[in-house]
C-alpha cells in the first residue's frame, strides 16, 4: 500500500516534520505551489501531482515530478510525452477515470482510458510510463455508492492489467480509504487525517 501525503495548502515546516517521520511521497494539487515548495524541500522527496494538470504549465514540473497522478485527456497526455522528450526522461503518469456522480470531478470515460492504454501499449507516448489508474468517488457517506464507483474502477483496472504491467490503483483519501482498501486500492491520498484540517 502507497501513501500519498496530501500536503495541499500546508507550509514547509509541517511537510518536513511528516518527512522526518519516514514519509517521502507527497502530493500538491497545484503546480504554482508545487514549484515554490519542491527547492525548498529535500530532494529525495517524491513528489505526485493530484490536481487537474494545464497542458500549459507541464513544462514547469516536468524535471522533478515522480508521478503526475490526474492526467485526464490524451491531449494532456501528448504534452506530457513532448515535455519529456525534450529532457530525455520518463515520467510515470496515472490515468485519471470519472467515476463520480458529481459534475465537478475531471476523469476520462472508462472507453477513453482504455483506448489510452491500448496506443500506449503499441508504442505511443515513449516518454510516459502508465503505471496505473485514479479516480475520485463522490463526496458521500453512503457506503454503497462508494464501492459501486470504487469496484468501477477496479474493474477497468483489472481489465487494462492482463500482463500484470499496472501496479497503482489510486483511490481512497481521508474520508473514504478503508472503502477504497477494501474494494482494492494499492494507492491512498491521505490529506486531513495527517497534517489535520486546513
Amino acid at each position: 500500500m502507497t501513501l500519498v501525503a496530501v500536503s495541499k495548502t500546508h507550509p514547509d515546516n509541517k511537510i518536513k516534520e511528516v518527512y522526518d517521520l519516514g514519509q517521502r511521497i507527497f502530493g500538491e494539487n497545484r503546480v504554482q505551489e508545487l514549484i515554490e515548495k519542491q527547492p525548498q524541500l529535500p530532494a529525495d522527496i517524491r513528489w505526485h501531482l493530484i490536481g487537474h494538470l494545464q497542458r500549459n504549465k507541464v513544462k514547469y514540473i516536468i524535471e522533478f515530478i515522480d508521478t503526475i497522478e490526474s492526467v485526464d485527456s490524451a491531449k494532456l497526455l501528448s504534452e506530457i510525452e513532448k515535455q519529456a522528450e525534450k529532457i530525455n526522461r520518463k515520467i510515470k503518469v496515472l490515468l485519471q477515470v470519472k467515476i463520480a456522480e458529481e459534475d465537478s470531478k475531471y476523469g476520462l470515460t472508462v472507453s477513453e482510458a482504455a483506448a489510452i492504454f491500448s496506443d500506449w501499449k503499441n508504442g505511443a507516448f515513449p516518454h510516459v510510463e502508465i503505471t496505473g489508474l485514479m479516480g475520485m468517488a463522490t463526496f458521500t457517506d453512503d457506503d454503497g455508492q462508494l464501492r459501486q464507483e470504487f469496484g468501477k474502477l477496479k474493474k477497468l483496472y483489472d481489465d487494462l492489467n492482463t500482463d500484470g504491467r499496472l501496479s497503482t490503483l489510486s483511490m481512497g483519501m481521508s474520508g473514504d480509504f478503508k472503502t477504497a482498501i477494501d474494494c482494492g486500492s494499492t494507492s491512498v491520498r491521505i490529506g486531513s487525517a495527517i497534517f489535520g484540517s486546513r
